[in-house]
């Protein structure tokens, strides 16, 4: 991978007492100006991989490059890394403009320089006129800003956000998801994101690594993540979906007991057994009177939950319960005890990894 910005290379972490490793063998690398998402539920060691990254925790094994230099003794005030936490650990009893010079004036930065970048920290983030105010006095959203600003106004090698967003109100949240996403791009800087929330690793990283019990499941970009998850785990953390157990017939054909043969664009290996995903939103409703596309099945709609621009039906179908997500549309949307045909296109069915004879 062409310039490389962060390297982490087989990085452990074991705590004393515990079953099992905190973060186990992980490696990744985050090329210069890339934001990426450290996704997984609590306990799967997101955080404590990102603060080893920090410095706030020394690993057990493994080693930490930045810029092609190994780091992973240096203290932590030595990595010029600037972050952002869940409750912005912003100092009270400081003014805003005081609180974005902390780090400045912890370096020795003369005061005339260390006003000029305050107030370019402040522009930056869109807390202009405000330096002068208290903490207390600003929203959440300008909370998150004012410490993002300090984060930033230090010209750190590496930014790093751990669940940042966590306290603010759903709307906030997706407005500070843009601000945040914008900000880096702007900045051109490097960032680490941890969060749990998957719209959050979606919408606002160019690559997602997924982990799960300390290791790391998956990385990729946000599409071939959500796509072509490699595992059940990823497929199941990243959005819902509907699995199935498949003999391989063909290289492009199947058969689901109780479904019947599907056809999938990819070539699998006739005689194996594996494993399916289809996403709800991939399932299409047949209109009564319409030709039978290819991957049609029929069944009973046993439940339907409005989620406003679409539906979720539940669908038994056979020995299966599917879910379908169809899109809001007057008068289209089948109801509770309806009959109705779905289909799938092929390039819609993923294997998500288990081929056995």
């Amino acid at each position: 991978m062409s310039d490389v910005h962060l390297s982490v290379n087989q990085l452990a972490k074991s705590y004393p007492g515990a079953q099992a490793p905190a973060v186990d063998d992980v490696s990744l690398h985050v090329p210069r100006g890339e934001m990426l998402a450290l996704l997984g539920p609590s306990g799967c060691g997101k955080t404590t991989l990102l603060r080893m990254i920090a410095g706030l925790i020394a690993p057990t094994s493994g080693s930490i490059q930045l810029n092609g230099r190994d780091i992973s003794a240096i203290p932590v005030h030595q990595r010029n890394m600037g972050m952002v936490f869940q409750a912005y650990a912003l100092f009270p009893h400081l003014s805003v403009a005081q609180n974005i010079a902390f780090g400045l004036e912890m370096r020795g930065i003369k005061r005339a320089e260390r006003a000029k970048r305050v107030q370019q920290a402040l522009a930056l983030v869109k807390l202009e006129g405000l330096g002068d105010r208290r903490v207390s006095q600003l929203s959440g959203g300008q909370q998150q800003r004012a410490a993002i600003a300090r984060s930033l106004v230090i010209e750190p090698e590496l930014l790093l956000f751990d669940e940042p967003l966590s306290n603010l109100d759903a709307k906030l949240r997706d407005e500070m998801r843009d601000e945040i996403r914008d900000l880096q791009r702007r900045t051109g800087i490097t960032a680490l994101f941890v969060t749990h929330d998957q719209d959050e690793a979606l919408s606002m990283a160019d690559r997602i690594a997924v982990m799960s019990q300390g290791k790391l499941e998956q990385i990729g970009t946000p599409d071939a993540i959500f796509d072509q998850p490699e595992t059940e785990f990823v497929a199941r953390f990243i959005g819902n979906g509907n699995f199935f157990d498949a003999t391989v017939l063909q290289p492009h054909r199947v058969h689901i007991e109780g479904l019947g043969q599907l056809h999938l664009a990819d070539a699998l290996t006739p005689g194996t057994r594996v494993r399916l995903l289809i996403r709800p939103h991939r399932l299409r409703c047949v209109p009564s009177g319409s030709p039978l596309p290819l991957n049609a099945f029929s069944g009973r709609v046993t439940q339907r939950v409005y989620r406003g621009q679409h539906h979720t039906l539940g669908v038994q179908v056979g020995p299966h319960y599917l879910l379908a997500d169809l899109p809001t549309q007057a008068g289209s949307t089948p109801a509770q005890g309806d009959s109705l045909m779905l289909t799938v296109a092929p390039a819609d069915i993923t294997s998500v990894g288990r081929h056995t004879p």
